[in-house]
């Protein structure tokens, strides 16, 4: 019989890694309604902490926004905080609107339990304070006025 230890993402300040060990999950959960939105439309769905490690349990569920539109889920500073740029779809890209998205995955499951910081490109370290978690309206203008929901889960260390 073969036994497999799950990867354990921690931060090194943590003096005990054991099964067990829990954080408390923090979540940002955001609704907005969407009007018709041309491409590379942007909108916030709020902030955490840079160093947020963002969980395989974040969702993202949308109405139909018609068209063959997409939408990027992405990162970006707060108060300049980012050494360059802001990553446009640093989460997940290409999340399928033009019919109800239900249940969509935030980030893959292999990226599960990074920090929201390495999920920019640009960053080779924590910045610090806040970052922004954002959405790109891509692959073409929507026709229809939608509901989009972000449930994101996270800890801190």
């Amino acid at each position: 019989m073969t036994t497999y230890t799950a990867t354990e993402r921690r931060s090194h300040l943590l003096s005990a890694v054991s099964h067990g060990g829990a954080y408390t999950v923090k979540n940002l959960t955001s609704t907005i309604e969407l009007a018709v939105c041309t491409i590379n439309s942007t909108f916030d769905l709020g902030y955490i902490p840079s160093n947020a490690r963002i969980l395989a349990s974040s969702r993202l569920h949308a109405d139909t926004l018609g068209g063959s539109s997409t939408l990027d889920l992405g990162i970006g500073a707060v108060n300049g905080n980012l050494a360059n740029a802001d990553d446009p779809n640093g989460l997940s890209a290409g999340h399928d609107v033009s019919s109800a998205l239900s249940d969509a995955l935030v980030v893959a499951i292999a990226d599960a339990g990074l920090p929201a910081w390495d999920f920019v490109a640009s960053e080779t370290s924590d910045p610090g304070g806040m970052v922004k978690v954002y959405g790109t309206v891509t692959g073409a203008t929507t026709t229809v006025i939608g509901t989009v929901t972000l449930d994101m889960n996270y800890v801190v260390d």
